[in-house]
């Protein structure tokens, strides 16, 4: 089964379904607000990565299919290159507790 909802590291899902993530860079307004997050950049310059990798590899490894839109070959590689590190269970949970459980309906 596959369930397609907006999903980003401030949202919580839960129950067995595996998550498409379409937006998981906030999407209307908060992608700034969210790659210039304190604790992911942290986490992003402690691994020589960028704050949308390490977005990325929260999800990949939280079970999440990341679906990221671009047509600039740059970003593209940058979306992809994620398969090299891990993050650690600190770092999954530092992440964790930035969830502020909101709910965001735009369509």
């Amino acid at each position: 089964m596959l369930s397609s909802l907006h999903f980003h590291h401030v949202i919580k899902r839960q129950g067995g379904i595996v998550m498409q993530a379409w937006y998981p860079l906030g999407d209307r307004g908060y992608t700034a607000e969210l790659l210039n997050n304190e604790t992911i950049t942290q986490i992003a310059d402690a691994h020589g990565k960028s704050s949308v990798q390490v977005i990325f590899r929260w999800d990949l490894q939280k079970g999440v299919v990341v679906i990221p839109g671009s047509s600039n070959p740059d970003h593209i590689k940058e979306n992809i290159s994620i398969f090299d590190f891990e993050l650690t269970d600190e770092e999954m949970n530092q992440i964790n507790t930035l969830d502020r459980n909101e709910k965001h309906d735009w369509y």
